[in-house]
């Protein structure tokens, strides 16, 4: 039997969205069970009641346990003796509905692992942000990126001092798949995206851009102070960005940049993160996670690769993973680390143990909460054509 801590059983899981046609879904649920440690026993699979029993068999999902609406999903697991109710609530829908869904999750006395960002707007983050701190449940959102090995190498580098006082932060996520308007072709992933109904006041900027400004203050732990940015809508007739730039400007005196851009041709999936310090930098690329450039003046460029096994890695690096060196490890890999972070909460949880809910190696609420006030504050400083605006929420964590 996999055991979680000292909970000698799976945690079992319920997936919220990931119908037919999803993407991320999917995702969730290979990252969910990779390590044996979870169950997708539950799911309301599309808002669709029809297609969301229609895609239960894509999952293994009983019939009894595909639910057509997340409320009969949530009454029905709750009544159920709690040896056999779910554990946790993986929401992965387009963003204006994650706020009701993890909401009600919460109420329920349900764990959630949320789709980033957090919510459709800051108010309904910082709303949920005190349903959660007044429920006990453990919340995390899947900033994925966070999870890769040789990310977390570079948290501990860095926040232990290895490359000295942190000056500067240029992160960048670079794609070219809405260089045409896909959204009128009815393409699914395009069409929420660029609509403000769902994906709320940013496109690029809310889709990729938050991930990239999530991964330098996760790597860095630096607190913003302000932020003046400028989006664009390239493609005529879009009716939100599709590329964009900001400056931020941290409270150690750092500078930092974000660019975030899906017009940009032949680019995939391309970010990237250079970090810049007194005693060194470094840098990483996620289609290249497996190596990480460390530099010095004066010294040879040094590449760090993913060997859990190798003396230069430190204890993050090495407890985010599964493989020997050479065996690339990548995006379901990182993913799955997002959530098996948060599964030893959970299982302490379920023990009746106490779990750190803000100092967290997963992305948590506060983290999500964040995410949303770098959006609103990024649209509004545009608006107000590159205006300085505060960064730093009240809920920002180091």
């Amino acid at each position: 039997m996999a055991t979680n801590g000292d909970l000698n059983r799976k945690l079992r899981m319920a997936l919220v969205g990931g119908g037919q046609g999803s993407f991320i879904g999917r995702v969730h649920c290979t990252a969910a069970v990779l390590d044996n440690r979870a169950a997708l026993v539950a799911g309301a699979l599309s808002s669709n009641p029809e297609r969301a029993k229609a895609s239960a068999p894509d999952y293994d999902i009983p019939a009894d346990r595909a639910y057509g609406s997340v409320t009969e999903m949530l009454e029905s697991e709750k009544a159920l003796p709690e040896d056999q109710r779910i554990d946790f609530v993986s929401v992965a829908t387009p963003n204006h509905t994650h706020f009701a869904i993890a909401k009600a999750a919460v109420e329920a006395g349900f764990n959630v692992i949320c789709d980033k960002p957090m919510t459709f707007d800051l108010a309904q983050a910082e709303e949920l942000q005190k349903t959660v701190e007044g429920s006990g449940v453990v919340f995390a959102v899947s900033h994925n990126y966070t999870g890769y090995p040789l990310v977390r190498q570079a948290r501990e580098m860095i926040q232990s001092g290895e490359l000295g006082e942190i000056n500067a932060i240029r992160s960048n996520y670079i794609q070219g798949w809405l260089r045409t308007r896909l959204e009128n072709d009815d393409q699914k992933q395009a069409a929420w995206r660029t609509d403000p109904s769902k994906s709320g006041a940013a496109g690029c900027f809310g889709d990729i851009a938050t991930h990239a400004y999530n991964l330098g203050r996760y790597m860095t732990g630096l607190l913003p102070e302000s932020i003046s940015c400028h989006l664009k809508t390239f493609v005529e007739g879009r009716k939100l960005d599709d590329y964009g730039t900001a400056i931020i400007r941290f409270e150690n005196g750092a500078l930092g940049t974000v660019t975030a851009s899906q017009i940009s041709h032949g680019r995939e999936n391309d970010l990237f993160i250079e970090i810049d310090g007194t005693k060194g930098s470094l840098q990483w690329r996620q289609e290249e996670p497996n190596q990480m450039i460390v530099r010095q003046n004066g010294q040879p460029h040094r590449i760090y690769t993913r060997d859990p096994n190798a003396p230069f890695m430190n204890a993050s690096g090495q407890a985010a993973c599964r493989l020997p060196s050479g065996h690339p490890e990548a995006f379901f890999e990182a993913f799955a680390n997002v959530y098996r972070s948060a599964y030893d909460a959970m299982a302490a949880r379920a023990l009746g143990q106490a779990f750190e809910t803000k100092d967290t190696i997963y992305p948590n609420v506060y983290d999500g909460v964040e995410g949303m006030y770098f959006i609103q504050q990024c649209v509004a400083s545009s608006q107000e054509n590159g205006a300085w605006l505060p960064l730093k929420h009240a809920s920002a964590r180091k």
